[in-house]
């Protein structure tokens, strides 16, 4: 048994990758549900959010009008989710539910009848993608890297390589923290989670702060989306959310609604789905075959895990998924 191989520097840097499209959604459901507005449609907002940018980014040849294109997508989305959810005061989950199921239908015709690929957008390429950002010094070829010293390995594998969405990402928890905690828009959209008409008696908007988090929501949302096209992945294919959105959700509740645990939750399962993609590793730690379909599952069995302990525990804001009614 070797457990120090479970620190591979290839596994950490396949875990920072293959995190930041949970952190950004879960990061996007914060912002939502601390303004108490509970959002199930993370997973349709991203997957249709990864169409549009796979889609134009593939038709302009830039990343850029992709990305953009994406956050106005999952923008869309949002504001049909608080038109419901906000405005007529609908059922927020039902609302949350109709948009992954509107989103998992209509990418896929959208994407045949644009470039009748079976569903999935041309493959992306140059311009059109996000290229890994290499550090001064980082090593880019596999047989240096095996070659070289460990310091060198973690800093060629961990900290060099990745997206520029990837460092963005990681940028945006302590901004998340700062904004939430240390600024007044922070302080009464969590107080709008708590008590909005206390927030209301006080002669804020109680509609304007919630349609704020949920537009926050949608642009996340709309960069996670794209990062699966556009970076993790060159080019669309249906449902390559594959349950994203539902795991930043339990993340999002084992982390307790707070940003830095929330960061800790994603490393956690995006550490899984790179140990998944590695199970010589894995075998090597532990001296034993593991099947690869029960590793492709540990994320998915920790996020039922995680929901059906912690649930009762971890207690969301008081007024999350609770249409307000100004009282006259």
């Amino acid at each position: 048994m070797d457990l120090l191989s479970l620190l591979d520097p290839s596994i950490l840097g396949g875990t920072m990758r293959l995190a930041t499209p949970l952190l950004l959604a879960c990061l996007a459901g914060l912002f939502s549900e601390r303004a108490g507005i509970f959002d199930i449609g993370l997973e349709g907002k991203m997957l249709v959010a990864a169409f549009l940018a796979g889609a134009f980014a593939s038709t302009s040849g830039s990343v850029w009008v992709g990305l953009l294109a994406a956050i106005m997508g999952s923008l869309m989305l949002s504001g049909v989710h608080g038109l419901a959810s906000i405005t007529f005061r609908g059922n927020q989950l039902i609302s949350g539910v109709a948009i992954n199921f509107f989103a998992s239908g209509l990418t896929v015709v959208a994407a045949q009848s644009w470039f009748g690929q079976g569903g999935r957008t041309p493959q992306l390429s140059g311009p059109a993608r996000f290229e890994p950002i290499i550090f001064p010094g980082a090593l880019t070829k596999l047989r240096e890297i095996a070659q070289a010293n460990l310091p060198m390995k973690v800093y060629s594998q961990v900290f060099s390589g990745h997206a520029l969405i990837v460092y963005v990402a990681l940028i945006l928890v302590p901004v998340t923290w700062w904004i939430l905690y240390r600024t007044r828009f922070g302080l009464r959209l969590r107080a709008v989670g708590e008590n909005p008409a206390a927030v209301d008696t006080a002669g804020i908007s109680v509609v304007r702060l919630r349609f704020s988090a949920v537009f926050i929501c949608g642009i996340l949302c709309g960069v996670a989306g794209a990062y699966l096209s556009t970076a993790l992945q060159a080019g669309f294919v249906r449902e390559m959310t594959a349950g994203r959105g539902y795991i930043a959700l339990a993340a999002l509740i084992f982390a307790k609604w707070r940003p830095w645990y929330a960061m800790a939750a994603c490393l956690l399962f995006g550490y899984l789905q790179a140990l998944a993609l590695r199970p010589d590793i894995l075998q090597k730690a532990i001296g034993l075959s593991v099947k690869v379909q029960l590793l492709d599952a540990l994320p998915y069995i920790m996020t039922v895990v995680i929901l059906a302990g912690f649930i009762g525990k971890a207690i969301p804001p008081r007024a999350g998924g609770e249409p307000y009614v100004k009282e006259r």
